[in-house]
């Protein structure tokens, strides 16, 4: 597979051959389940609502059980009364459903494929010569020509070039990420995903 590529001011050079490895059939199904795990694990799980046992309310009935013409009533702690307990309601859960290496490389690469059918993958070139956001300025305004339709983009550097995640994290709209740590999840949110050239060298 090509993508188009871009040198860091602008203008298009030779595609990019991406590896083997990204050209995946696209199985929607694992997709899914992967989304569904990264969703699952991004819940800190710390909600918490207290129950008629932990409020510290009195247990002292309301009144008496008969003749007095009203529904029958406990203590105020029941779930009915403003004050008392929560039905039901949100307790702490442990959500760290695991996912091995081979299925988290898989599903990334899928999710990556995915993106070159749908022509929403490019590669830019010369990024480690960046030095100051505006460098990534005139790459931005030839990218709101090329996708009229995009909302977001996600930039995935190659790990020598991390630090220039620094130089592009306070533009709007732009996620940023180093090629080796970005999931399915990140993909499927990032709207067009462009990739640093030298995740390829």
């Amino acid at each position: 597979m090509k993508i188009k590529t871009f040198s860091l001011k602008g203008s298009k050079t030779e595609d990019t051959n991406l590896p083997k490895e990204l050209s995946q059939k696209v199985k929607l199904g694992v997709l899914a389940q992967a989304i569904h795990i990264y969703e699952a694990r991004s819940h800190t799980g710390f909600s918490k609502v207290k129950t008629r046992a932990e409020v510290n309310r009195t247990t002292k009935k309301v009144y008496k059980q008969k003749g007095t013409g009203g529904a029958r009533h406990g203590s105020r702690r029941a779930p009915i009364y403003v004050g008392g307990g929560v039905a039901h309601g949100p307790k702490i859960e442990k959500r760290a459903v695991g996912i091995t290496k081979a299925f988290r490389a898989l599903t990334k690469n899928m999710a990556i494929s995915q993106k070159v059918g749908r022509g929403e993958v490019v590669a830019v070139s010369g990024v480690a010569k960046a030095a100051k956001t505006k460098d990534f300025g005139q790459l931005l305004k030839v990218f709101a020509k090329e996708f009229p339709k995009a909302k977001k983009f996600s930039f995935a550097f190659a790990k020598e070039n991390a630090d220039i995640r620094k130089v592009v994290s306070n533009i709007k709209n732009v996620g940023v990420h180093q090629f080796s740590d970005i999931n399915v999840l990140d993909i499927y949110r990032g709207g067009v995903l462009v990739l640093d050239k030298d995740i390829f060298l």
